[in-house]
Protein backbone atom coordinates (compact mmCIF):
# COMPACT_ATOMS: atom_id res chain seq x y z
CA UNK A 1 0.00 0.00 0.00
CA UNK A 2 1.44 3.36 -1.08
CA UNK A 3 1.96 6.11 1.47
CA UNK A 4 1.88 9.85 0.83
CA UNK A 5 3.32 12.69 2.88
CA UNK A 6 1.75 16.09 3.34
CA UNK A 7 3.39 19.20 4.77
CA UNK A 8 1.65 22.37 5.91
CA UNK A 9 4.15 25.25 5.81
CA UNK A 10 3.14 27.83 8.39
CA UNK A 11 4.82 30.97 9.57
CA UNK A 12 5.15 29.48 13.06
CA UNK A 13 5.14 25.70 12.62
CA UNK A 14 5.79 22.96 10.09
CA UNK A 15 3.11 20.30 10.34
CA UNK A 16 3.70 17.03 8.48
CA UNK A 17 1.84 13.73 8.23
CA UNK A 18 2.24 10.50 6.31
CA UNK A 19 -0.97 8.71 5.32
CA UNK A 20 -2.48 6.19 2.95
CA UNK A 21 -4.69 6.93 -0.04
CA UNK A 22 -7.81 6.96 2.17
CA UNK A 23 -6.42 9.69 4.38
CA UNK A 24 -5.64 7.43 7.33
CA UNK A 25 -2.69 9.06 9.08
CA UNK A 26 0.11 6.65 9.98
CA UNK A 27 2.47 9.17 11.59
CA UNK A 28 2.41 12.89 12.27
CA UNK A 29 4.87 15.49 13.58
CA UNK A 30 5.13 19.24 14.16
CA UNK A 31 8.16 21.43 14.73
CA UNK A 32 8.93 25.17 14.63
CA UNK A 33 9.38 26.67 11.17
CA UNK A 34 12.18 29.01 12.30
CA UNK A 35 11.44 31.02 9.18
CA UNK A 36 14.09 33.63 10.06
CA UNK A 37 16.71 31.14 8.88
CA UNK A 38 15.46 31.47 5.31
CA UNK A 39 14.28 28.96 2.70
CA UNK A 40 17.28 26.56 2.77
CA UNK A 41 17.02 26.07 6.54
CA UNK A 42 13.23 25.65 6.47
CA UNK A 43 13.39 23.16 3.60
CA UNK A 44 16.11 21.19 5.37
CA UNK A 45 13.87 20.86 8.46
CA UNK A 46 10.95 19.94 6.23
CA UNK A 47 13.01 17.16 4.66
CA UNK A 48 14.09 15.95 8.09
CA UNK A 49 10.44 15.75 9.15
CA UNK A 50 9.63 13.64 6.09
CA UNK A 51 12.54 11.28 6.81
CA UNK A 52 11.42 10.91 10.45
CA UNK A 53 7.85 10.11 9.39
CA UNK A 54 9.07 7.57 6.83
CA UNK A 55 11.19 5.89 9.48
CA UNK A 56 8.19 5.71 11.85
CA UNK A 57 5.94 4.34 9.10
CA UNK A 58 8.55 1.85 7.91
CA UNK A 59 8.09 2.92 4.28
CA UNK A 60 9.07 5.79 2.04
CA UNK A 61 6.32 8.05 0.66
CA UNK A 62 5.72 7.89 -3.07
CA UNK A 63 4.90 11.62 -3.31
CA UNK A 64 4.80 14.77 -1.19
CA UNK A 65 2.30 17.65 -1.16
CA UNK A 66 3.11 21.01 0.41
CA UNK A 67 0.57 23.68 1.32
CA UNK A 68 2.25 27.08 1.00
CA UNK A 69 0.96 30.41 2.40
CA UNK A 70 1.22 32.61 -0.66
CA UNK A 71 1.50 32.76 -4.43
CA UNK A 72 3.28 30.14 -6.53
CA UNK A 73 4.35 29.24 -10.01
CA UNK A 74 2.78 25.79 -10.16
CA UNK A 75 4.36 24.92 -13.48
CA UNK A 76 7.88 25.65 -12.25
CA UNK A 77 7.33 24.51 -8.66
CA UNK A 78 8.62 27.80 -7.29
CA UNK A 79 7.31 30.23 -4.71
CA UNK A 80 6.58 33.71 -6.05
CA UNK A 81 5.62 35.67 -2.93
CA UNK A 82 4.97 34.47 0.61
CA UNK A 83 3.89 37.65 2.44
CA UNK A 84 4.26 36.34 5.99
CA UNK A 85 7.73 34.77 5.72
CA UNK A 86 11.06 36.65 5.86
CA UNK A 87 12.51 37.45 2.42
CA UNK A 88 9.04 36.59 0.99
CA UNK A 89 10.57 33.51 -0.71
CA UNK A 90 10.70 35.15 -4.13
CA UNK A 91 11.49 32.63 -6.91
CA UNK A 92 12.62 29.86 -4.55
CA UNK A 93 12.73 26.48 -6.41
CA UNK A 94 11.01 24.62 -3.58
CA UNK A 95 9.93 21.61 -5.63
CA UNK A 96 13.43 20.97 -6.97
CA UNK A 97 15.20 21.57 -3.65
CA UNK A 98 12.86 19.46 -1.53
CA UNK A 99 12.52 16.60 -4.02
CA UNK A 100 16.31 16.25 -4.10
CA UNK A 101 16.36 15.87 -0.32
CA UNK A 102 13.45 13.43 0.12
CA UNK A 103 13.68 11.38 -3.05
CA UNK A 104 10.11 11.61 -4.34
CA UNK A 105 7.98 13.99 -6.45
CA UNK A 106 6.88 17.18 -4.71
CA UNK A 107 3.74 19.21 -5.49
CA UNK A 108 2.98 22.73 -4.26
CA UNK A 109 -0.32 24.54 -3.80
CA UNK A 110 -1.56 27.60 -1.95
CA UNK A 111 -2.41 26.57 1.61
CA UNK A 112 -6.13 27.42 1.49
CA UNK A 113 -6.58 25.78 -1.90
CA UNK A 114 -4.84 22.81 -0.27
CA UNK A 115 -7.38 22.83 2.59
CA UNK A 116 -10.16 23.03 -0.01
CA UNK A 117 -8.71 19.95 -1.70
CA UNK A 118 -8.65 18.17 1.66
CA UNK A 119 -12.33 18.95 2.22
CA UNK A 120 -13.10 17.76 -1.30
CA UNK A 121 -11.24 14.46 -1.05
CA UNK A 122 -11.72 13.52 2.62
CA UNK A 123 -14.46 15.80 3.98
CA UNK A 124 -17.92 17.14 3.15
CA UNK A 125 -16.92 17.60 -0.49
CA UNK A 126 -17.18 13.89 -1.16
CA UNK A 127 -20.95 14.37 -1.48
CA UNK A 128 -20.82 17.68 -3.38
CA UNK A 129 -20.58 18.45 -7.07
CA UNK A 130 -19.91 22.17 -6.64
CA UNK A 131 -18.42 23.59 -3.44
CA UNK A 132 -17.01 26.85 -2.09
CA UNK A 133 -14.59 26.82 0.83
CA UNK A 134 -14.04 29.85 3.10
CA UNK A 135 -11.15 29.70 5.57
CA UNK A 136 -11.66 32.29 8.32
CA UNK A 137 -8.41 32.95 10.14
CA UNK A 138 -6.04 35.91 10.38
CA UNK A 139 -7.29 36.65 6.87
CA UNK A 140 -9.90 34.96 4.71
CA UNK A 141 -8.82 32.51 2.04
CA UNK A 142 -10.89 30.32 -0.18
CA UNK A 143 -11.20 27.69 -2.83
CA UNK A 144 -13.72 26.64 -5.48
CA UNK A 145 -14.75 23.18 -6.66
CA UNK A 146 -16.78 22.81 -9.86
CA UNK A 147 -17.93 19.48 -11.29
CA UNK A 148 -15.99 17.70 -8.58
CA UNK A 149 -12.68 19.35 -9.49
CA UNK A 150 -10.66 22.00 -7.68
CA UNK A 151 -10.53 25.04 -9.97
CA UNK A 152 -7.23 26.87 -9.83
CA UNK A 153 -7.28 29.22 -12.81
CA UNK A 154 -4.24 29.87 -15.00
CA UNK A 155 -1.89 30.81 -12.14
CA UNK A 156 -3.41 28.82 -9.29
CA UNK A 157 -5.03 31.89 -7.70
CA UNK A 158 -8.73 31.22 -8.36
CA UNK A 159 -10.79 31.24 -5.18
CA UNK A 160 -9.48 34.31 -3.34
CA UNK A 161 -12.92 34.70 -1.78
CA UNK A 162 -11.67 36.92 1.04
CA UNK A 163 -10.82 39.68 -1.41
CA UNK A 164 -14.25 40.23 -2.88
CA UNK A 165 -15.27 43.81 -2.11
CA UNK A 166 -18.13 44.12 0.37
CA UNK A 167 -17.84 47.83 1.30
CA UNK A 168 -16.32 49.96 -1.51
CA UNK A 169 -15.15 52.61 0.98
CA UNK A 170 -14.44 50.16 3.80
CA UNK A 171 -11.23 49.52 5.74
CA UNK A 172 -7.94 49.26 3.87
CA UNK A 173 -6.96 45.65 3.19
CA UNK A 174 -3.47 44.18 3.11
CA UNK A 175 -3.97 43.56 -0.61
CA UNK A 176 -4.17 47.33 -1.14
CA UNK A 177 -7.90 47.48 -1.80
CA UNK A 178 -10.66 48.73 0.47
CA UNK A 179 -13.61 46.94 2.01
CA UNK A 180 -12.54 43.36 1.24
CA UNK A 181 -14.45 40.65 3.11
CA UNK A 182 -11.20 39.88 4.94
CA UNK A 183 -11.22 43.33 6.59
CA UNK A 184 -14.74 42.79 7.94
CA UNK A 185 -15.17 39.14 8.88
CA UNK A 186 -11.75 37.57 9.44
CA UNK A 187 -10.78 36.36 12.91
CA UNK A 188 -8.45 39.35 13.25
CA UNK A 189 -11.23 41.77 12.25
CA UNK A 190 -13.62 40.22 14.78
CA UNK A 191 -10.98 40.31 17.50
CA UNK A 192 -10.10 43.93 16.69
CA UNK A 193 -13.71 44.93 17.30
CA UNK A 194 -13.62 42.97 20.56
CA UNK A 195 -10.54 44.91 21.66
CA UNK A 196 -12.27 48.20 20.84
CA UNK A 197 -15.31 47.22 22.86
CA UNK A 198 -13.19 46.07 25.79
CA UNK A 199 -11.09 49.24 25.88
CA UNK A 200 -14.20 51.42 25.72
CA UNK A 201 -15.72 49.62 28.70
CA UNK A 202 -18.67 48.14 26.82
CA UNK A 203 -18.03 44.44 27.41
CA UNK A 204 -17.98 43.46 31.11
CA UNK A 205 -18.11 39.73 30.47
CA UNK A 206 -15.34 39.83 27.87
CA UNK A 207 -13.30 42.00 30.23
CA UNK A 208 -13.73 39.35 32.93
CA UNK A 209 -12.82 36.45 30.65
CA UNK A 210 -9.78 38.26 29.22
CA UNK A 211 -8.67 39.52 32.62
CA UNK A 212 -8.79 43.04 31.23
CA UNK A 213 -5.93 42.16 28.83
CA UNK A 214 -6.61 43.16 25.20
CA UNK A 215 -4.01 40.58 24.18
CA UNK A 216 -6.37 37.84 25.37
CA UNK A 217 -9.21 38.97 23.11
CA UNK A 218 -9.72 36.54 20.23
CA UNK A 219 -12.60 34.70 18.59
CA UNK A 220 -12.49 32.01 21.28
CA UNK A 221 -12.82 34.40 24.23
CA UNK A 222 -15.39 36.47 22.33
CA UNK A 223 -17.50 33.39 21.58
CA UNK A 224 -17.40 32.49 25.28
CA UNK A 225 -18.44 36.02 26.26
CA UNK A 226 -21.32 35.95 23.79
CA UNK A 227 -22.54 32.62 25.14
CA UNK A 228 -22.42 34.04 28.66
CA UNK A 229 -24.64 36.97 27.76
CA UNK A 230 -22.34 39.77 26.56
CA UNK A 231 -24.70 41.41 24.09
CA UNK A 232 -22.17 43.84 22.55
CA UNK A 233 -19.80 41.00 21.74
CA UNK A 234 -22.68 38.99 20.29
CA UNK A 235 -23.59 41.99 18.11
CA UNK A 236 -20.00 42.17 16.82
CA UNK A 237 -20.02 38.48 15.89
CA UNK A 238 -23.44 38.79 14.23
CA UNK A 239 -22.27 41.79 12.20
CA UNK A 240 -19.23 39.85 10.98
CA UNK A 241 -21.52 36.90 10.20
CA UNK A 242 -23.73 39.17 8.11
CA UNK A 243 -20.74 40.38 6.10
CA UNK A 244 -19.61 36.79 5.65
CA UNK A 245 -23.15 35.89 4.60
CA UNK A 246 -23.06 38.58 1.92
CA UNK A 247 -19.77 37.13 0.70
CA UNK A 248 -21.41 33.71 0.53
CA UNK A 249 -24.37 35.21 -1.37
CA UNK A 250 -21.99 36.62 -3.97
CA UNK A 251 -20.53 33.17 -4.50
CA UNK A 252 -23.94 31.48 -4.52
CA UNK A 253 -25.40 33.72 -7.24
CA UNK A 254 -22.26 33.12 -9.28
CA UNK A 255 -21.85 29.35 -8.85
CA UNK A 256 -24.97 28.11 -7.01
CA UNK A 257 -22.88 25.49 -5.20
CA UNK A 258 -24.35 22.44 -3.51
CA UNK A 259 -22.22 23.17 -0.47
CA UNK A 260 -20.42 26.03 1.25
CA UNK A 261 -17.85 24.98 3.83
CA UNK A 262 -16.46 27.37 6.43
CA UNK A 263 -13.16 26.40 8.06
CA UNK A 264 -10.36 28.08 9.93
CA UNK A 265 -10.17 29.13 13.56
CA UNK A 266 -13.19 31.46 13.51
CA UNK A 267 -15.46 28.57 12.49
CA UNK A 268 -15.19 27.43 16.12
CA UNK A 269 -17.41 30.38 17.12
CA UNK A 270 -20.21 27.97 16.27
CA UNK A 271 -23.95 28.49 15.94
CA UNK A 272 -24.01 32.26 16.41
CA UNK A 273 -21.81 32.70 13.34
CA UNK A 274 -23.31 29.92 11.22
CA UNK A 275 -26.94 30.77 11.99
CA UNK A 276 -26.25 34.39 11.01
CA UNK A 277 -24.62 33.36 7.74
CA UNK A 278 -27.49 31.00 6.88
CA UNK A 279 -30.14 33.61 7.71
CA UNK A 280 -28.34 36.27 5.65
CA UNK A 281 -28.14 33.94 2.67
CA UNK A 282 -31.85 33.13 2.86
CA UNK A 283 -32.77 36.81 3.19
CA UNK A 284 -30.60 38.06 0.35
CA UNK A 285 -31.09 35.48 -2.40
CA UNK A 286 -34.27 36.10 -4.34
CA UNK A 287 -33.40 34.91 -7.82
CA UNK A 288 -33.75 31.21 -7.10
CA UNK A 289 -34.41 28.87 -4.15
CA UNK A 290 -31.36 28.26 -1.99
CA UNK A 291 -32.99 25.81 0.42
CA UNK A 292 -31.08 22.84 -0.99
CA UNK A 293 -27.68 24.44 -0.43
CA UNK A 294 -25.80 23.47 2.72
CA UNK A 295 -23.55 25.78 4.74
CA UNK A 296 -21.43 23.66 7.06
CA UNK A 297 -18.33 23.86 9.27
CA UNK A 298 -15.36 21.94 7.92
CA UNK A 299 -15.60 18.22 8.61
CA UNK A 300 -11.80 18.08 8.89
CA UNK A 301 -11.45 21.07 11.22
CA UNK A 302 -7.83 21.91 12.02
CA UNK A 303 -6.62 18.97 9.91
CA UNK A 304 -8.03 20.30 6.64
CA UNK A 305 -4.64 21.70 5.68
CA UNK A 306 -2.55 18.66 6.45
CA UNK A 307 -5.03 16.20 4.92
CA UNK A 308 -5.27 18.52 1.93
CA UNK A 309 -1.49 18.28 1.56
CA UNK A 310 -1.81 14.47 1.58
CA UNK A 311 -4.55 14.76 -1.08
CA UNK A 312 -2.21 17.02 -3.06
CA UNK A 313 0.47 14.34 -2.95
CA UNK A 314 -2.09 11.89 -4.35
CA UNK A 315 -3.57 14.16 -7.02
CA UNK A 316 -0.75 16.63 -7.61
CA UNK A 317 0.16 15.47 -11.10
CA UNK A 318 -3.43 15.90 -12.34
CA UNK A 319 -3.76 19.35 -10.76
CA UNK A 320 -0.43 20.62 -12.08
CA UNK A 321 -1.08 19.38 -15.62
CA UNK A 322 -4.58 20.91 -15.65
CA UNK A 323 -3.36 24.26 -14.35
CA UNK A 324 -0.35 24.41 -16.68
CA UNK A 325 -2.61 23.62 -19.63
CA UNK A 326 -4.36 26.98 -19.02
CA UNK A 327 -1.14 29.00 -19.25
Amino acid sequence: MDLYVGVDLGGTNLHAAIADADGRIVAERTEPTLSHEGPPGVLMRMARLVHQLAETAGRRPVACGVGVPGFLNLAAGTTKFLPNLPTNWIDVPVREMLAAQIGCPVFLLNDVRTATLGELVFGHGRQANTMAFFSIGTGIGGGIVVDGKLRLGPVGAAGELGHQIILPDGPRCGCGNRGCLETLASASAIAAEGVRLLLSGQTPKLYEIAGGDPGQVNTKTMAQAAREGDSRVAEAIVRAGQYLGIGVVNVVVTLHPDLVVVGGGAAAIGDLLFDTVRTTVQQRIGMFPADDMRIEPSLLGERAGILGAVALAIRGEQLTVRCCHLL
